[in-house]
């Protein structure tokens, strides 16, 4: 298991951030901020984006394409849980069902989704589940793992003070020591833009166990249930130190509009599928007040952040 790096308590009551700290201390109960790769997307995207989610913290109503990659995730991470011989189609299926009910039990609002139980829009949902379920199989053979983690939390600071947090969907070590990072997206591959922004989020989880247990992995695997494609990617040193300065630009560049509130729009043709465009002053909404910096932990990254 992947253990994260750790911090003292005084550290973590501190505000985050290379040369950007004001030695302002946080609340009791509030987290010191830090950077996934969903809220460093969603600055480069959008930094008003980055405000909404980060430092408002306004509720998003999912899509059911988002809690299917979301379940489909958990079914997966609880495959890898049965004896290696069980691990097949089939019982992935099996899986599906427990795996739903046991997220509406944490999230009853997901309900919302659909008419009820008996709902057939329901069943033809859980089928395009299982049909993202169908595909994996085709792309690898599990029996033939032992993955060393699943959905494994991870934890680091940088040198310049930046806290990086995130979620690896899997970690495989093999034999002979050479790692492996595993990524499953429930959506088709992507063209040259999205091929970069999902190659973004493994190199920040390639820097985050590097800068952990010292060594780069061998591979960046990127796995496509929607159309049963992979894409492999192998990064090096340099490169990874490279991408830290460019994950420590971003949050000076945060840690600059968190000071003033300066979260600046960057209208897209991701706008129209933004739950705050009624907010965002590009289309005559108007923000709530700004909060005030530090946010409480825009650094946690659920599987929700990550599904496509």
């Amino acid at each position: 298991m992947v253990e994260p790096a750790r911090t003292s308590d005084s550290t973590r009551s501190e505000l985050a951030g290379a040369g950007g700290s004001d030695g302002a201390r946080l609340p009791a109960g509030r987290r010191r901020p830090a950077l996934s790769p969903s809220r460093a997307g969603d600055f480069k995207q959008c930094p008003l984006l980055y405000r909404f989610r980060a430092v408002d913290r306004l509720p998003e109503t999912p899509t059911r394409a988002q809690v299917r990659g979301t379940v489909v995730h958990s079914v997966l991470e609880r495959m890898f849980a049965l004896p290696t011989e069980q691990r097949d189609a089939e019982h992935a299926r099996d899986l599906l069902e427990p795996a739903w009910q046991d997220l509406l039990a944490g999230q009853p609002e997901l309900a919302e989704l659909f008419d009820g139980p008996d709902d057939p829009q329901l069943r033809t949902w859980l089928g395009s589940a299982t049909r993202l379920l169908d595909s994996y199989f085709e792309l690898e053979d599990p029996r033939r793992l032992e993955p060393e983690a699943c959905e494994l939390r991870v934890e680091t600071e940088l040198e310049s003070g930046l806290l990086l947090r995130g979620f690896i969907d899997r970690v495989d070590v093999a034999p002979t020591g050479e790692i492996r990072l595993v990524d499953y997206k429930t959506g088709a591959a992507p063209r040259q833009i999205g091929e970069a922004k999902a190659l973004f989020q493994m190199k920040f989880y390639a820097l985050v166990l590097w800068r952990t247990r010292g060594e780069v992995p061998k591979q960046l695997l990127l796995m496509y249930l929607s159309d049963g494609q992979s894409l492999a990617y192998a990064p090096d040193e340099a490169e990874l130190r490279r991408f830290e300065r460019t994950l420590e630009a971003i949050w000076q560049a945060i840690l600059r509009a968190g000071k003033t509130g300066d979260f600046r729009p960057n209208p897209s043709k991701l706008c129209d599928y933004c739950d705050h465009k009624s907010r965002c002053p590009e289309f005559g909404g108007t923000p709530p007040p700004y909060p005030g910096w530090p946010e409480p932990d825009p650094g946690q990254e659920s599987v929700l952040d990550r599904t496509d």
